[in-house]
C-alpha cells in the first residue's frame, strides 16, 4: 500500500492512497483525514486504507491523475524526527572530515539526534539557503515511520512497530556542525528541514527487497543533472531499524507518527559513489591532500530516488533547488 498526502492549504493536507505505478490516486479522507490521523488509529484505519487501495488498482474507485508537485511530504509535520546514523562508513569518513575520531562504541551502539520535525519540505519544495558559507550538503536517506511504540522493545519485536517506509534528504549545513558540536550539546542550527520522498510504503509493498529491519534497494542521487551516487542501502546498513528502535526506546516509548531514519547511506567500495558532498570531500582530502567539491549553492539541484529491481521508483523522487533568501 501507497499513501501520500495532498496540499489542501492546511498544515497537514488531506491523506490519499497511490497507485502502485505512481500515475494516479484516491482520496482516502472517508477513512482519515490525514496520514497522523491514520496512524493514530492504525489498528482500524489500515485494513480499510488497504480496501481503497485494491480498490484503487482494479479501477474500481473514482481517481484522479497524480502531479507530484501537489504533494505535501508523506507527514507534513511529526511528533519526533529520530535520525540515526547506521553507516559505519559514512560515520568514519565524516568524522575524519572534522578530525574527530570515531566513538569507541562504534559497531556496538547506534549514534542518534533528534532533529527539528515541525516544518518538513515538500519532494519538490526549495531549499532555502541564507547563506553559502554555511555549507549546505544533501544526504540521501531511507527512513520509517512507527506507530506507538513502547518503552523498553527489543530488536526481535520492533518490526511489528515499523507502519511505513520513506525516503529522505537530511539537509545538513556542513560548516556550522564542528562548532556546535563542541559545545558538547549536539546538533540544532546545523540541521534544517528535513524533505522527503512523495509517497510512504507499507513494508510488504517492497515484497524482498524489505528484511531484517533493511530496505535493500539502491540509493540514487543526481546533483546537477550527473549521476553522484548509487548506493546499495542494504548490506552495509550495520544497525537495522530494529536494532534503532531498540536503541531509541531505552529509555522511553514514542508515539505514533515518530519518523525515524538509517543517516546517509554509504559503501565502501568507492565505485558505488556518494549519498552526500562531505565523502566526496573527504576522499579527495586522503586522496589529493585537500577538498576540491564545493558544498550546494543556489541554483544547484538535487535529485534523490530508489529504483527497485524493474526499475520503477516506489517512494517517488525528491527533486530540490537549492534557493537563495533573505
Amino acid at each position: 500500500m501507497k499513501l501520500a498526502t495532498l496540499k489542501d492549504g492546511t498544515r497537514d493536507g488531506r491523506l490519499i492512497v497511490v497507485k502502485r505505478d505512481n500515475s494516479a490516486y484516491a482520496l482516502a479522507t472517508n477513512v482519515a483525514l490525514t496520514l497522523q490521523a491514520a496512524l493514530d488509529d492504525w489498528d482500524a484505519r489500515e485494513p480499510q486504507l488497504r480496501a481503497l487501495a485494491q480498490q484503487l488498482e482494479s479501477d474500481a474507485v473514482q481517481s484522479r491523475p497524480l502531479d507530484v508537485k501537489a504533494l505535501h511530504a508523506p507527514l507534513p509535520r511529526a511528533y519526533e524526527w529520530v535520525d540515526g546514523s547506521a553507516y559505519i562508513n559514512h560515520v568514519l569518513l565524516v568524522r575524519k572530515a572534522r578530525n574527530a575520531e570515531p566513538p569507541a562504541t562504534l559497531r556496538t551502539d547506534p549514534l542518534v539526534y533528534q532533529g527539528g520535525s515541525g516544518d518538513f519540505l515538500a519532494p519538490t519544495q526549495d531549499i532555502p539557503l541564507r547563506d553559502e558559507a554555511w555549507g549546505l550538503d544533501f544526504e540521501s536517506e531511507v527512513c520509517v515511520v512507527l506507530g506507538d511504540t513502547p518503552m523498553g522493545t527489543k530488536a526481535e519485536d520492533a518490526g511489528k512497530h515499523i507502519k511505513l517506509v520513506m525516503i529522505a534528504n537530511d539537509v545538513s549545513l556542513r560548516n556550522l556542525i564542528p562548532e556546535e558540536l563542541a559545545k558538547g550539546f549536539g546538533f540544532f542550527q546545523s540541521k534544517p528541514a528535513t524533505a522527503f520522498g512523495p509517497f510512504a510504503l507499507t513494508p510488504d509493498e517492497l515484497g524482498s527487497a524489505w528484511r531484517e529491519g533493511r530496505v535493500h534497494l539502491r540509493m540514487r542521487s543526481t546533483l546537477n543533472g550527473e549521476l553522484v551516487g548509487d548506493t546499495d542501502a542494504g548490506p552495509e546498513m550495520h544497525f537495522s531499524f530494529l536494532d534503532l528502535i531498540q536503541h531509541l526506546t531505552r529509555t522511553r516509548a514514542f508515539t505514533a507518527g515518530t519518523v525515524l531514519g538509517s543517516g546517509t547511506v554509504s559503501n565502501e567500495d568507492r565505485a558505488r559513489g556518494i549519498s552526500c558532498l562531505a565523502e566526496r570531500r573527504m576522499i579527495e582530502t586522503i586522496d589529493e591532500g585537500k577538498p576540491k567539491t564545493s558544498f550546494m549553492k543556489p541554483g544547484d539541484t538535487i535529485d534523490i530516488e530508489m529504483l527497485d529491481a524493474e526499475g520503477h521508483s516506489p517512494f517517488g523522487r525528491i527533486s530540490q533547488t537549492v534557493v537563495k533568501v533573505p
